[in-house]
């Protein structure tokens, strides 16, 4: 389970070079005017090559209840992004994960939600594998399902209010998810 509590946890804000200028707490960066900040996302794949999408649960502040990609997250002042990828993981869906690769290192995105909510983000992109299950946790993830991956990018094709802003775009520039 995740060791620092929302409150208390504190995200890296970049500066338009996507360096490091010090830590925020993660409750005051997303709002109506978010600075731009350090994050990540990651698709996880099982055995069968198919890949997890989750549902945000209804009481995440952004994007509640929009399906998205496996887990994501911002990296901690100090922690190694694959650590931060793996306690997501732990967190939100109860995986343990394998083979934790970066295919997108320098996605970045800015998108606001219809509260207003606005996302503002340099946020690298991982494929990861596992061999479990998830078991979600209710505060983040609503529901969650297993798809091809071509599926999955031509439902984000055909349909991208459907999905969050940043699986979209990500979806444009990840060849592997195309068919």
């Amino acid at each position: 389970m995740e060791s620092a509590n929302a409150l208390d946890e504190h995200v890296i804000p970049l500066d338009e070079k996507g360096r490091h200028i010090g830590t925020a707490p993660k409750y005051s960066v997303h709002g109506l005017d978010t600075a731009l900040h350090l994050a990540f996302s990651c698709y996880v794949l099982n055995p069968l090559g198919e890949v997890l999408v989750t549902r945000r649960a209804l009481t995440k502040k952004a994007w509640p209840g929009v399906w998205t990609n496996s887990v994501c997250g911002h990296p901690l002042p100090a922690e190694p992004p694959t650590h931060a990828v793996t306690r997501r993981a732990d967190y939100e869906l109860g995986l343990e994960l394998d083979n934790i690769d970066v295919a997108l290192p320098s996605f970045r995105y800015r998108a606001t939600d219809s509260g207003g909510i606005v996302e503002n983000e340099i946020c690298p992109v991982y494929l990861a594998t596992t061999l479990q299950e998830p078991t979600p946790n209710p505060d983040e993830v609503a529901e969650y399902a297993w798809t091809r991956p071509a599926d999955l990018y031509r439902a984000v094709t055909d349909a991208p209010w459907a999905f969050s802003p940043w699986m979209v775009l990500q979806m444009q520039q990840l060849d592997n998810f195309r068919a």
